[in-house]
């Protein structure tokens, strides 16, 4: 907490506590129910063997299957979607590494609850499409499961509180599985600013750039087949976590030090997918008959209980190159990825970003022990997936679980990154009026511990 004390009586010095609208007040947090419990730092008992199931083995959810049934200790018990063939080959996958009493399950968006009943697993892993998210969620811990969902992990702010009541009613782990923290780049900056290299921490800038106008091609099947409705429908950022998310621990958000106080957003003009289907389809298709209302690229700006600032930013219709931006500023300097590059006081010249052998070579001393220790675990399993993050983030759930120790992500830092998408679309439609988080913990945030690198 001395990290804390020293940013706000620096802040306090230039009257920076006084840039927050003082009008601008979350609405106040439902009473917490009797008998629930806060799950900030909450560590499950230990299960030597964790069971698995799985909801949704399309691309996304087949990756998170083959590898989790690659880990010692694991049971796989369960896979369901709504697809035949992709539960069956799921299922076939987890049978050739050992796991012969797992099962299939398929045919409706309601099957899923036949496997919670009949498994009973430990722990599940969801990857369904988003409006999905949270119900699968919601019915795992229900049954007695640990829910592990892909991001975001809900779509409306109604279904971030509804996932919060219930995690803390069961006494049951509900994670985003955000991977791109364990990416080897931002597990690096995250021991960076830990070890203080930066001084006190200022600004980021967080994005998800990707071109994605391909995916419309999955026209009946497939992630463009449900996600092009949102593109069309919704005006904000959609998809604001694979940036965010390293960030907001990169200072400490909703963990002992800071949290989330509000955003402005704005979208520009929505063009390229309405182009990209008169290009590509005729001129009856279906998706020539949508009313594309959401921007091309989106651009919102966080600020923090402490007046500090995230720029995040959006943009899946552009050719633009890939970039997640990964910037993170403060007083003695700053790190940026795409590419990778570092300008900080004490290692060279503060004023000219240092790259390639030149960034190697000046952070190669500050790479996370978590890299040091499970790197070599994750590639002797074969463990995959956006070179390497995805092993890494499964190898760690499973290993938490087992050991019995709070996970990297807790519930609320998934409902806080995810409710940049409802917050920017309502910031949008107000011509970028700012708009006010939740506060998700109730404000237990002030006690929660900040992640430990020491792991």
């Amino acid at each position: 907490m001395s990290t804390r004390r020293n940013f706000l009586k620096g802040m306090g010095a230039v009257g920076g506590l006084g840039l927050i609208n003082p009008l601008l007040v979350a609405a106040k947090a439902p009473a917490r129910p009797a008998k629930a419990k806060y799950m900030g730092d909450f560590a499950a008992p230990k299960l030597p063997t964790v069971k698995c199931a799985f909801i949704g083995v399309g691309a996304r959810g087949s990756g998170h299957c083959g590898d989790i049934s690659k880990i010692p200790g694991v049971k796989v018990v369960g896979v369901c979607d709504l697809y035949q063939d992709r539960a069956e080959r799921s299922v076939k996958m987890a049978k050739a590494k050992g796991h012969t009493g797992a099962k299939a399950y398929f045919g409706g968006p309601k099957e899923y609850l036949k496997m919670l009943k009949e498994t009973k697993p430990d722990a599940v892993f969801i990857a369904t499409n988003w409006n999905s998210h949270a119900e699968n969620c919601i019915e795992s811990m229900k049954a007695g499961a640990h829910a592990f969902s892909e991001v975001p992990i809900a779509v409306t702010i109604e279904e971030m509180w509804k996932l919060v009541d219930t995690s803390e009613a069961t006494g049951k782990h509900c994670m985003m599985m955000e991977n791109v923290n364990y990416g080897a780049t931002e597990l690096l900056f995250l021991n960076m600013c830990r070890k203080g290299l930066l001084g006190q921490l200022l600004h980021g800038e967080a994005a998800y750039i990707h071109s994605l106008r391909g995916q419309m091609n999955q026209v009946e099947r497939g992630t463009g087949s449900w996600r092009t409705y949102h593109y069309a429908r919704r005006n904000g950022n959609l998809y604001p976590t694979h940036g965010l998310g390293p960030v907001a621990q990169y200072m400490n958000l909703a963990r002992g030090e800071d949290t989330f106080a509000s955003i402005v957003s704005y979208s520009t003009p929505a063009l390229g997918r309405q182009l990209y289907a008169k290009k590509k389809y005729p001129a009856d298709h279906k998706w020539n008959k949508l009313e594309f209302k959401g921007g091309d690229l989106n651009t919102s700006i966080i600020k923090t209980r402490l007046g500090r600032t995230i720029m995040v930013q959006w943009d899946e219709t552009t050719p633009r190159p890939y970039s997640r931006h990964n910037l993170i500023v403060g007083t003695k300097g700053a790190l940026a990825g795409f590419p990778d590059r570092i300008a900080v006081e004490g290692l060279g010249n503060a004023h000219q970003w240092a790259q390639g052998k030149d960034f190697n070579d000046k952070t190669k001393e500050f790479a996370h022990p978590l890299i040091k220790r499970l790197k070599e675990k994750v590639d002797k399993l074969g463990l995959k997936g956006h070179g390497g993050m995805d092993g890494m983030m499964r190898m760690r759930i499973i290993e938490c679980l087992q050991e019995g120790l709070p996970l990297d992500q807790n519930l609320y830092e998934g409902c806080f990154w995810s409710a940049v998408g409802p917050l920017s679309e309502k910031s949008v439609a107000a011509g970028g009026a700012p708009q006010a988080f939740p506060d998700f913990t109730r404000g237990e945030w002030k006690n929660t511990k900040p992640l430990s690198v020491d792991i």
